[in-house]
């Protein structure tokens, strides 16, 4: 540390004079601390941006798309409600039928017979490990300690005796292309191992030299084969009733997605009808949304900015009120995304998808506002209260698509928004993912690595200015040590004059 003496011998201001030279010499530094925080603030702006942008598609854009809220057609179940569940999908024809459920598709499996699970003040649960299953069964121990299984003619694992029945399973659901999932019942003690295929190449084979179920008791293992589901269906009152089939238990008739639960003697009947309730409200909501959203973009492209309004530096702040801090860095922020081109593309692709729909989306009472409004939609609610009443189907796929799920409104939005957000990540580092303004910032993106250089021209310029403030203090220091010497010196020969 350099010593600082502030003009005892000369009576000069040292500290005056050093301050008011270094202030000449501090303004780069000025600037780059300026520019530092301009960028800060931008940065955080992005972040701003970015959140909307999240929230829009995971939050709104995701549930909008859920088939659920722009379903129309309500199904409703009579009679036998224990044998199946229906659920109306957007294309329901209004069909009344009446439903009988003749067999239930059942997967191929293999099951162990069971065995006793508690003996002894011993129990098998799913934590024990294949070590107590054999003691507890009383199973020839395998000669090297391992238990094998293979599944379909898969790759055979080998199973530690430390390995516990739960892990063994989750090994089991994880044999590649095995397509199976197995199970172990705590109440029954039996183990199964059940397809997850419906079809006519559902199959569990097993290896000819597993050991693995024999841990599970001496009993035999059963094989149940794949079967169909058969219903018989009476639409629109008909006395007479079509016997149909199905590879699984999940199916779609008439625009109605059934399940069957379970085999039946007396029918089920199931009729449609229109609530467009949830629709009106889905869509209501996606329009208040994205006008929200443009509204938000549209007035930060456009916000004006004041060049002239500069970050304050902590000694402008120590002669201001804190009014006038407040006014200031007010005009010294805004603008921040005056022009932004990422802003600027994300609202001309989203017009730019409303616009191709502008036709289909009229014809159902959404229309477009004028000019000067930047993209405003509009709705008129009983034009669309009776598009959904008497076409529930179109209005859907306008909004969700055809079934390939790719060409709706709302995935196309989501595509304009995605888009935007990996744009944000890769300039600002904001996350792809979270709409939390604290998440901290990615340091390898564009505007990350600018402020990393920023902070190092900042330090090194720091460094020079304090090595010159020191310089100086030296300078002065040198002089104020001569002007003593010399005072000194007069001093002394005056007295042999006295």
């Amino acid at each position: 540390m350099t010593l600082r003496i502030s003009g005892l011998a000369s009576g000069i201001d040292v500290d005056s004079i050093v301050k008011q030279m270094m202030t000449a010499k501090r303004v780069p530094l000025d600037k780059l601390n300026q520019q530092k925080e301009i960028l800060q603030w931008q940065r955080n702006n992005y972040r701003e941006v970015n959140s909307k942008l999240v929230d829009y598609k995971n939050n709104k854009l995701a549930k909008f798309d859920n088939s659920a809220q722009m379903n129309s057609q309500k199904a409703t179940v009579s009679g036998n409600t224990t044998a199946l569940k229906a659920e109306a999908t957007a294309d329901a024809n209004g069909t009344s039928m009446e439903v009988t459920v003749t067999q239930l598709a059942k997967a191929a499996a293999k099951e162990t017979a069971g065995m006793v699970v508690s003996k002894d003040g011993k129990r098998i649960t799913s934590n024990s490990t294949l070590e107590d299953l054999r003691v507890f069964n009383n199973v020839t121990a395998s000669p090297d300690g391992k238990y094998s299984i293979t599944i379909n003619g898969k790759t055979t694992i080998k199973l530690d005796s430390t390995t516990s029945i739960a892990d063994a399973i989750t090994s089991i659901n994880k044999i590649d292309g095995a397509n199976v999932k197995a199970k172990f019942d705590e109440v029954t003690g039996k183990f199964s191992i059940t397809s997850t295929v419906f079809s006519s190449v559902s199959k569990v084979e097993l290896g000819s030299g597993d050991n693995f179920l024999q841990l599970f008791g001496s009993g035999a293992v059963t094989s149940t084969p794949y079967q169909v589901a058969k219903i018989n269906v009476k639409a629109n009152g008909s006395t007479t009733g079509t016997d149909l089939e199905f590879p699984s238990n999940i199916l779609k008739l008439n625009g109605v997605q059934f399940t069957l639960l379970a085999e039946s003697t007396t029918s089920a009947t199931v009729t449609t009808e229109t609530d467009y309730t949830t629709t009106l409200s889905t869509i209501t909501s996606f329009v208040d949304s994205y006008n929200e959203l443009i509204a938000n973009f549209n007035a930060r492209v456009n916000e004006e900015r004041y060049p002239d309004f500069t970050p304050l530096s902590d000694e402008q702040k120590k002669e201001m009120k804190e009014s006038e801090i407040e006014a200031w860095e007010t005009k010294a922020k805004s603008g921040m995304l005056k022009n932004d081109e990422i802003l600027k593309s994300t609202l001309l692709s989203m017009r730019s998808e409303i616009t191709k729909k502008l036709g289909d989306l009229s014809a159902i009472g959404i229309t477009s506002g004028e000019y000067h409004e930047n993209g405003k939609l509009y709705i008129n609610q009983e034009k669309l209260k009776e598009a959904l009443q008497n076409e529930p189907q179109r209005v859907t796929s306008i909004f969700q698509g055809s079934n390939s799920g790719t060409d709706g409104l709302y995935d196309k939005l989501t595509s304009s928004v995605s888009t935007a957000i990996e744009k944000l990540s890769t300039k600002a580092g904001t996350s792809k993912y979270s709409v939390d303004l604290t998440t901290a910032f990615k340091s390898d993106s564009t505007m990350g690595k600018r402020l990393s250089d920023y902070n190092t021209r900042i330090r090194a310029l720091q460094d020079r200015l304090e090595n010159m403030e020191n310089n100086y203090y030296k300078k002065f220091t040198a002089m104020e040590t001569a002007m003593n010497k010399y005072n000194s010196q007069s001093s002394s020969l005056s007295s042999y004059f006295s």
